[in-house]
């Protein structure tokens, strides 16, 4: 027995001093700025829930910091037909962070006139754009409102794939035949999927998603799941996120490898001497600015 305690105290040694310390080189990525200005409307509410959460991109394997910025304004309005860059009939909305530190941007309720957006004085098309500036640099957005569809059911059904512990979830849908859709899905727990109507213009769209089953037998949860309305160039974001992180990400999270979204950086533009971004086309913010209808439903899912 002694003979063994030895052997192995004399094996131990030799490991502990064979021990280096290996310094790993981490990348270090330029910090930019997350915009999360994905606003849901519910149409049968009295004002448009505007919350923009605006953060930082830290180093690797840190979390993302609270931006500090100055000002943050949403103008809005229907584009003059002759020149769609003049907006017509709408207005403006000051953002103010009313939490220090918290990084969400809300209608400013400090100003003599209302700062929020009524939902009856926006139409399908309108145009939204949204300015922030920091201390040292100015970044834009434009968007379209667009619109969705009612969710027409939700079903558990008792189908599985290829581990058979997955729960299934049947959606149906009824598309408007009079315009091309896109469609994201929020399938809760950061769960997404995109869907266009090529194939189902006008149609009832029936298909079926899959939750991988975490749940004890006998238990259930309640799931929450929402249809979005989205622009082409929204839907080619969203699937280039979900993609990347595997659909188990969300959208305002620092992906795997950058997602350029439609948020750019016009710091020093005058429209005289400087009008484009090109000399600087690396510099932008990470995230994105939608103004798009939501309908959304609930089901409890079960596994008996």
């Amino acid at each position: 027995m002694k003979r063994y305690i030895l052997l192995l105290l004399l094996a131990f040694s030799f490991l502990v001093s064979c021990e280096d310390v290996i310094e790993l080189e981490l990348p270090e990525n330029d910090t930019r700025l997350i915009v999360n200005g994905v606003i849901r409307v519910d149409e049968t509410q009295e004002y448009l829930p505007i919350e923009i959460l605006v953060t930082e991109s830290s180093s690797f394997l840190n979390n993302n910091t609270i931006a500090s910025i100055e000002s943050a304004i949403i103008f809005y309005g229907t584009p003059n037909p002759d020149a769609p860059e003049i907006l017509e009939g709408g207005g403006i909305s000051n953002l103010t962070e009313l939490e220090p530190g918290s990084g969400k941007w809300v209608p400013d309720p400090s100003f003599d006139s209302e700062q929020r957006i009524r939902v009856s004085n926006i139409d399908e098309g309108d145009v939204f754009q949204l300015i922030i500036t920091t201390s040292q640099e100015r970044f834009f957005a434009t968007t379209t409102y667009v619109k969705s569809v009612p969710i027409d059911s939700l079903i558990q059904g008792d189908q599985t794939l290829f581990s058979g512990n997955e729960t299934e979830v049947i959606v149906t849908f009824t598309d408007n035949g009079e315009r091309n859709d896109y469609y994201i899905l929020d399938f809760d727990f950061d769960e997404y999927l995109v869907t266009e109507d090529e194939f189902y213009q006008g149609q009832t769209f029936v298909f079926s998603y899959f939750y991988d089953n975490d749940l004890e037998i006998n238990t259930s949860v309640t799931v929450e799941i929402s249809l979005l309305g989205a622009d082409e160039s929204f839907y080619n974001y969203m699937n280039q996120i979900i993609v990347q992180s595997g659909g188990d990400q969300g959208p305002f999270q620092t992906p795997a490898a950058t997602v350029r979204g439609n948020i750019i950086n016009v710091s020093g533009l005058n429209n005289i001497e400087i009008f484009d971004n090109v000399e600087r086309s690396d510099n932008y913010a990470l995230g994105y600015f939608a103004i798009v209808q939501e309908y959304k439903e609930t089901i409890t899912i079960t596994n008996e």
